[in-house]
C-alpha cells in the first residue's frame, strides 16, 4: 500500500522528533561540576580545622590536642577526658604528633607567650579557661588561649591532678637529658618552666 504524501511528511517529523535532539548537553542533570574538594592538605591536619590565637609572635592552637597516637593516653583511660582536656602524649609522641603545618613549641616560644600574657608571675591566670580548673581555681582567659588542666600520666601509668593543674611540653630537651615543660596550677597564678623524664604524659599546644 503506498503512503500519501501527508503521512511519509508526518512520519519523517516523528522520526526527527526522537532522534534529533542537542544530546546529552541539553540535560542540566548531566552538566553537574563533578569536580570534589580535597579538604586534607596542609595546615588543617587532614580536614579538621583548628582555631588558634595569634600570641607570642605565633599562632597557638586554642584546645589540647587530642589526636590518638602510639604512646597517648585519656585521663584514666576515659574518652570523656580527651574531649574534655585533650590526650596526655610523652615527649617523643609529642614531638611527632601535631598535624600537618603544625608542630610542639619550643622552650623559648612558650616563653614569648608566657611574656606576652604579662609575665610568668601572673600569665595563668589570663591563660587559663574559665572553667574546668578545681576550687573555682579558673582564669580570665583574656586571650583566648582556654588552657585546661590536663593533669599527668607517670611512668607507672598512674594518673594525677586532673583539674588541677596543667602541664605542657616544648620540643626542648633540658636538664641533662630531660625535656622542659610549662606548668600551670588551679590555686596560683603563675606558669613555672620545669623539666621531667619525657616518658611522662602531658598535654600538647601546637603552634604555627
Amino acid at each position: 500500500m503506498k503512503l500519501s504524501l501527508l503521512k511519509l511528511l508526518s512520519l519523517a517529523a516523528l522520526v526527527c522528533l526522537i532522534g534529533c535532539g542537542g544530546g546529552d548537553d541539553d540535560n542540566p542533570a548531566d552538566n553537574k561540576d563533578n569536580n570534589s574538594t580535597n579538604n586534607g592538605g596542609n595546615n588543617n591536619g587532614g580536614g579538621v580545622t583548628y582555631e588558634s590565637v595569634d600570641l607570642g609572635g605565633l599562632k597557638w592552637m586554642k584546645k589540647n590536642l587530642n589526636i590518638e597516637a602510639a604512646n597517648s593516653w585519656c585521663y584514666g583511660g576515659d574518652a570523656a577526658n580527651c574531649a574534655t582536656y585533650g590526650r596526655l602524649y610523652t615527649w617523643e609522641a609529642a614531638k611527632t604528633v601535631c598535624p600537618t603545618g603544625w608542630r610542639l613549641p619550643s622552650k623559648q616560644e612558650w616563653g614569648n607567650l608566657v611574656t606576652a600574657a604579662g609575665g610568668s608571675g601572673t600569665a595563668g591566670r589570663k591563660l587559663k579557661s574559665k572553667n574546668g580548673w578545681e576550687s573555682n581555681g579558673n582564669g580570665t582567659d583574656d586571650y583566648g588561649f582556654s588552657a585546661m588542666p590536663g593533669g599527668y600520666r607517670d611512668n607507672n601509668g598512674d594518673f594525677y591532678n586532673l583539674g588541677g593543674n596543667g602541664y605542657w611540653w616544648t620540643d626542648t630537651e633540658d636538664c641533662d637529658g630531660e625535656a622542659n615543660y610549662r606548668e600551670m596550677y588551679y590555686d596560683i597564678d603563675k606558669v613555672d618552666v620545669k623539666c621531667n623524664t619525657k616518658r611522662f604524659g602531658l598535654s600538647v599546644r601546637c603552634v604555627q
